[in-house]
This record gives structure tokens, C-alpha cells and sequence, in this order.
């Protein structure tokens, strides 16, 4: 699997393109949406799922465009956030300090994520665990084949998510990312959703906020 990096101008946010022979998945589609269209269409595979490891309006804000360019493919979403795809208060988007933007409003999601049981949507093979405290409905997204988790805005490199939110707390932050993610093997690549990307070994040495 080949996993390409796009920063959005918002927030600096990323999105990711998960591609394979057969299709692609877009993990939390941005601001940039005539971008991440030009590059899916560029690599001229089918969208398969679109994945969201959060709803705040940075991570969303190009999701029904992309769905409608690309017929729309199933959305996938936490329980717990699912309503914030249409709700500008929860996702940020409608506060008063984001008055010089429009609010954020998306289509429901087709699908919400479980927990339990081992994802394979066409052959991209992964699990979905919590990591909340950033929001309450924050997930990751680990890939055993390919050795790498992508992590939303739970751990960064050399850092960790705020967590001054409607519904964020810090020791669910703290304690997920111990519980779901600093158990993976040290060499596993950490893909975050601001920043560049790390290893499961350096953040377990090198982060400020477990040591």
C-alpha cells in the first residue's frame, strides 16, 4: 500500500490517500478539495471508503465534494461524532471565533465504526481503535500489513492533540494513546493529522507529555 501526504492551506491539516491496485481510501478530506479531487483522478483508481478519524471542521471540510466526484463512496464515522457532519457548533466551524468562515455542513455518514471486529473493504485490511480526548469520538486507523497507524489529531510528533475542545479531556487522551497506540510495535509508522509524520519508538522516547 502507498500512502500519500496532502496539506491542506486550513489548519494545516492533512489528508491522506490510501492506494492500492485496486481503489484508493481518503482519510479526513480538507480544505483543499480541487486538489485531493486532481490527485484521486490523477491516479485514476476507484474511492473505496472514506475514513474519518474525527469530525472537526478541518478534517471534513472537502467530504461531499469528494464523494460527489467519485460516486459516492461510504463515509465512516465515529457513533459518538456522527451528528458534528451537520452540526457547525460541534464542529468547530460555527463558533464566533470562525465568523470569517462559512459553517461546515455535511451529508450523514453511511456508516459508523466498530470496534470489534477486523476491517477489509477491498482488500485494505485494518482495525479502528479509540483514541479520544482531543474529541470524544477520535479514532486511529491501524494497518498490521503495512506497519503503520494513522492517528487523527490524538499523537503528533513530539506532541499530543489539544485538548481545550467541546468534549476534549486530557487523561483520555493521555491513557488511549498508552492503551491503543504506544502497544503497537516501536518501528510502526505514525501518520498524524497536522504534522509529519513518526514512529510509535520515538514518541515513546522523545514526547514531552509521557515522560
Amino acid at each position: 500500500m502507498e500512502i500519500l501526504r496532502l496539506l491542506n492551506h486550513v489548519a494545516r491539516e492533512n489528508t491522506y490517500l490510501l492506494i492500492k491496485d485496486n481503489g484508493i481510501i481518503v482519510v479526513d478530506p480538507g480544505s483543499e478539495g480541487d486538489a485531493i479531487v486532481a490527485k484521486i483522478k490523477e491516479l485514476n483508481k476507484p474511492v473505496v471508503a472514506i475514513l474519518l478519524t474525527h469530525t472537526h471542521y478541518d478534517h471534513i471540510m472537502s467530504l461531499d465534494l469528494v464523494r460527489a466526484r467519485f460516486n459516492n463512496p461510504p463515509v465512516y464515522v465515529s457513533d459518538k461524532e456522527a451528528s458534528w457532519l451537520y452540526t457547525p457548533e460541534m464542529n468547530l466551524s460555527g463558533l464566533s471565533r470562525h465568523d470569517d468562515m462559512d459553517d461546515v455542513i455535511m451529508k450523514p455518514a453511511e456508516e459508523v465504526f466498530q470496534y470489534d471486529e477486523a476491517y477489509d473493504l477491498d482488500g485494505f485490511q485494518f482495525k479502528v481503535v479509540k483514541t479520544p480526548g482531543h474529541s470524544w469520538g477520535g479514532v486511529s486507523f491501524i494497518f498490521p500489513s503495512e506497519e503503520l497507524v494513522i492517528t487523527g489529531d490524538a499523537l503528533f510528533r513530539e506532541s499530543v492533540g489539544r485538548t481545550d475542545l467541546p468534549t476534549s479531556n486530557f487523561d483520555d487522551l493521555i491513557s488511549g494513546i498508552r492503551e491503543n497506540l504506544f502497544t503497537l510495535p516501536n518501528h510502526y509508522t505514525v501518520y498524524p493529522g497536522h504534522g509529519w509524520s513518526t514512529t510509535i519508538g520515538h514518541e515513546k522516547n522523545f514526547n514531552p507529555f509521557f515522560h
